[in-house]
């Protein structure tokens, strides 16, 4: 298991066991570069053990806190911290925490271990309970490594899937194997006895203060939480870098952080070759803003072969398959940044937490019974009689993708049918996409990344921003008039853009050689997940079988060739 995560943390390794209990960890090193800090951490004094990734922001001020209470410290990282506050403040602690963390604590002398997952799901948490055995990892295919793994897939899991180009909640691809929920705690008893609580939730119910705020003061509030936030992230005992694709969010952040002082600001851009009519890069906006804040700049260029040439082992890096074409996108520019910083901000959440995609208009005018219907037809890749068509019967005898958003439609606690889908994509959605896709694509280069959107007193205070200012002017109306005030206009109104891969998206020449010896192994075809005659209309005409979302052939490509690479 610790192999397969090695990447992950490429500065040091740690074991410990004791009685009925394993702890692995591969550290990157980031704050307190000694070996004080390396783990699993072991406070003897307090009988505690600890293997925890992640970050946490306000350990400086959390471990003052703790000191004034007679705690003292062996380390000057963020690791012990935690230690100490759970065994002060118990299971509480969590909401002490502003950061992005997955942790495990176990107690000696109660046996008893508490698991933790930060409040938006940034850092993963996968575990396996097998009732008499329960195991768990940052990164699913270490657990399919493991002799006696069941890898039965979830008929659900399939659906959400190919629905919503993700896997969400709580399940994966494989029926035996979880992940812990954002914002969840669980604790395993000595006697195997499991609780599980959620601590936080955003309430998306704006106050009687809220509702009389003009735009202006929203706008005042939310750049006076972003630079919070932007802030918040610089704290490292090494440099911290910027992902600048040129678009308002990443844009935004640079601009914060040069009017914080920071001065040199590294920043990184990545481009592909241009195909057909599809341009492969956004170098004009990101030139644009590197130049008018005199960063360092880095420009990596992903020709032809290099995308094609490191495909495999981007799959190989996902810790569940991934459609989005930009994955491979953040794999290569990872491996360049890695050569440079060991952290990075990036401007994952933007998108969702201040409403800017554009199936969010649409639903300020419908009403909250419709929306599930509505959602659907904007968001998921197909209805459930197109899916039907899709894979064998096995895996189609429900409706499983819309049930589940019907479900959460109607048990989120905003009251619109557009807060509720803003609840959706914040909640949902967001974490085992976007934000999975880069803890994943930077962690395979053993690079962090850091998501100042994601800050959650900024989530707390944009969901009480009313919908009628976030979603103005085709939406992230607050956000874009914020940035008017830190960067060029240039960014603000250009047209809205996307991670361009062009090769990816058209799947034609080498990428269509590659997706027909996927479909012709053996293994693709015992498994009989997909009906054969779709997969030959998709193999004989991909180009009939684009739409918004992309390649419909990369998307069942990319979910074969994972499986094939994780040996099964």
């Amino acid at each position: 298991m610790l192999r397969d995560i090695a990447p992950r943390g490429p500065d040091g390794q740690g074991l410990y066991a004791q009685d009925n209990i394993c702890f692995g960890h591969r550290r990157l090193k980031i704050i307190d570069l000694s070996n004080h800090s390396a783990q699993p951490m072991i406070d003897s004094n307090l009988g505690l053990v600890i293997v925890f990734n992640g970050c946490i922001y306000n350990y400086v001020e959390l471990r003052k806190e703790l000191q004034k209470k007679g705690y003292n410290f062996f380390s000057s990282g963020d690791t012990e911290v935690i230690l100490k506050a759970y065994h002060a403040w118990g299971e509480a602690c969590v909401e002490k925490f502003n950061g992005m963390f997955a942790f495990a604590i176990w107690e000696r002398d109660s046996k008893k271990i508490f698991i933790a997952r930060d409040r938006l799901g940034i850092k993963p948490f996968y575990y396996q309970d097998l009732g008499n055995t329960f195991r768990f990892s940052s990164f699913m295919p270490a657990l399919l490594k493991i002799p006696g793994t069941h890898d039965d897939i979830d008929p659900a899991a399939m659906n959400h899937f190919l629905s919503f180009r993700s896997i969400v909640g709580d399940k994966t691809l494989f029926k035996s194997i979880k992940k812990l929920p954002p914002a969840t705690t669980l604790t395993i008893e000595s006697d195997g006895k499991k609780t599980q609580k959620t601590y936080w939730r955003l309430q998306y119910k704006p106050s009687g203060d809220d509702l009389k705020r003009t735009e202006k003061e929203w706008i005042d509030l939310v750049e006076e939480q972003m630079r919070k936030a932007v802030k918040r992230r610089l704290v490292a005992d090494v440099p911290v870098g910027v992902l600048l694709s040129g678009g308002v969010d990443s844009s935004l952040i640079v601009g914060l952080l040069s009017e914080e002082g920071q001065k040199d600001i590294s920043t990184f851009s990545i481009g592909f070759e241009s195909m057909a009519d599809q341009e492969g890069n956004e170098f004009e906006y990101s030139d644009l803003i590197a130049e008018h804040y005199k960063t360092d700049h880095h420009k990596i260029f992903a020709n032809y072969d290099m995308l094609k040439d490191n495909l495999g082992d981007c799959v190989s890096a996902m810790s569940e398959p991934m459609i989005s074409h930009d994955v491979i996108g953040f794999y290569l520019l990872s491996q360049e940044v890695s050569k440079h910083v060991k952290v990075v901000q990036s401007g994952q959440g933007a998108d969702e937490i201040f409403g800017g995609y554009h199936w969010f208009p649409p639903m300020l005018d419908v009403s909250p019974q419709e929306a599930p219907q509505a959602y659907a037809k904007a968001y998921f890749n197909l209805d459930h009689n197109a899916y039907k068509d899709v894979v064998h019967e096995d895996y189609s005898r429900e409706d499983y993708a819309l049930d589940y958003i019907t479900e959460y439609y109607a048990n989120s606690p905003a009251v619109s049918a557009i807060d509720k889908t803003l609840d959706i994509e914040t909640s949902l959605m967001m974490v085992d996409d976007p934000v999975k896709r880069v803890d994943n694509m930077t962690m395979a280069s053993g690079l962090e990344a850091r998501v100042p959107f994601l800050d959650h007193e900024l989530a707390e205070l944009a969901v009480r921003i009313p919908a009628k200012f976030k979603i103005a002017q085709d939406g992230k109306h607050v956000l874009k008039e914020m940035a008017r005030r830190v960067v060029p206009h240039e960014v603000i109104d250009r047209p809205k853009g996307y991670f361009p891969v062009p090769g990816l998206r058209t799947m034609q020449g080498e990428y269509l050689d590659l997706a027909k010896d996927i479909f012709s192994q053996d293994s693709a075809r015992k498994r009989g997940i997909f009906k054969q005659s779709y997969i030959n209309d998709l193999l004989d005409r991909p180009e009939d079988h684009v739409f918004k979302f992309g390649s419909k052939l990369w998307h069942v490509t990319v979910l074969e060739y994972w499986l094939q690479q994780q040996g099964l």
